[in-house]
């Protein structure tokens, strides 16, 4: 990739070779669906890969949780993930690791420390905690630090689930300092954007908006008699699926209590309802409870729960499926319903956060306002009694679907990398010249 240009080169002359990615609660390489892995996880891999074939190294550091994880694994070409030992390997829950801050932040540095100076052309940290990293690895190397939320603690307590735990003031502290240490951020979305503005009284110019993408080469139509035959799946059944974390947040219950109105008003229906994920956050503490309330509400009969799956399987998921449901109460993005329409599944989601943009309303799938089981039990019954609409809008699905790549997402964050590096050049370039001319006043002065 040519040789690196010096750190005092003049702005906008450095290339971009490599970059380091925090991602300390969660690693990319972890099974989505399960413990606190989710689209974060795939976000971060999949843009990592897509850099790297751009020709830009990307090493991401993520808490080793188990001890038999070698130090370093390719996870692609150009593409290293580095297991920091922090803490136990096993049992700390994510609200525990802001103990682990110190003793993460220092596998960091001394990981850098055995490159020379100038090994790491900028840190991009995911979620605040990495970001508390991100901020002393900026100061330490003298890179800039771009960062990206995922989610916010204000924006998930405003809409928290019943029996959820609220996020800590710790936490919301902690965001607000990441905020106002970054040199740029980056948000899925416009209303994202307009809240980090509102919440965290972000700079309107250092926030970018890139919108995440979905693998669109995996994710798309297929045959679902087959795919329906694979995970054994009746074909005369209309299947509506759920894929994500077993917890309040993502609210799996709210579908199943829907589709218990909807088989109450039509106990003849072919209804199947198609569960995919394992149990997380405050979900572990009932890692049973959705097939408690499934046998409770009388339609246990009519619940298939599926471990969380592999990609490929995955994408078998969504084809088997005649709708996709994301009830979720907060959601950045919500890359379950762009995964599901680029396969050609319509998706029925609440109008929450991305989602609103994820899901093309009354084109792609249906978006429902609030968490009511009569609203969400009748926008399910629209799509299963009306074939004509669930094809036309299956139809439209990948089309809508197609607008989001990992491809377009890492150009987009390149982008914001050569910007947060030319700003930084700047602002260098400016301080040393006005070093250099109080040093020529002083000299003059004392002349």
């Amino acid at each position: 990739m040519g040789d690196r240009a010096r750190p005092d080169a003049a702005p906008g002359t450095r290339e971009l070779r490599r970059v380091a990615v925090l991602s300390l609660h969660t690693s990319p390489l972890s099974q989505p669906g399960t413990g606190d892995a989710g689209g974060m996880n795939v976000y971060v891999l999949e843009t990592a890969r897509e850099l790297a074939r751009r020709g830009v190294e990307v090493e991401i550091f993520t808490r080793a949780t188990r001890s038999d994880l070698p130090p370093v694994v390719e996870a692609a070409p150009g593409v290293l993930v580095r297991n920091v030992v922090a803490g136990p390997f096993e049992g700390l829950d994510k609200r525990d690791l802001p103990t682990q801050l110190c003793a993460f932040t220092a596998g960091v540095l001394r990981a850098e420390a055995q490159h020379a100076p100038g090994y790491y052309d900028l840190v991009h940290s995911h979620y605040w905690l990495s970001g508390q990293v991100g901020w002393l690895a900026r100061d330490r190397w003298a890179v800039p630090l771009v960062h990206t939320a995922h989610t916010l603690a204000a924006v998930k307590n405003a809409a928290l689930a019943a029996g959820d735990v609220p996020e800590p003031l710790s936490r919301r502290i902690g965001e607000q300092q990441v905020v106002a240490e970054a040199d740029r951020l980056v948000a899925n979305t416009a209303e994202e954007r307009r809240q980090l503005i509102a919440i965290h009284d972000a700079d309107p110019d250092r926030v970018d908006v890139i919108a995440p993408g979905a693998d669109l080469s995996r994710y798309r139509p297929g045959d679902a008699a087959a795919a329906r035959a694979e995970l054994g799946l009746d074909p005369a059944e209309t299947v509506v699926t759920f894929v994500g974390r077993i917890q309040p947040l993502k609210a799996p219950d709210v579908l199943v209590r829907a589709a218990a109105r909807v088989i109450e008003q039509d106990p003849g229906g072919n209804l199947r309802v198609l569960v995919v994920g394992g149990p997380s956050g405050s979900g572990l503490r009932r890692p049973e409870s959705l097939m408690a309330l499934a046998s409770e509400l009388d339609i246990a009969h009519r619940v298939t729960f599926l471990p969380p799956q592999p990609p490929d399987r995955l994408a078998q998921v969504y084809r088997a499926s005649d709708v996709v449901a994301v009830p979720s109460h907060s959601e950045s993005f919500g890359l379950v319903a762009i995964e599901a329409q680029a396969c050609g599944v319509p998706v029925v989601a609440a109008r929450v956060g991305g989602l609103g943009v994820a899901v093309r309303d009354d084109e792609t799938g249906i978006l429902v306002d609030g968490h009511g089981i009569d609203a969400w039990a009748s926008a399910l019954r629209s799509l299963i009694t009306q074939p004509a609409l669930r094809a036309r809008m299956a139809a439209a699905a990948p089309r809508h679907a197609a607008g989001f790549s990992w491809s377009h997402t890492a150009e987009g964050l390149r982008s914001t990398y050569r910007r947060a590096m030319l700003d930084w050049d700047a602002r260098i370039a400016h301080d040393v010249a006005g070093v250099a001319a109080s040093a020529g006043r002083l000299r003059e002065v004392t002349a």
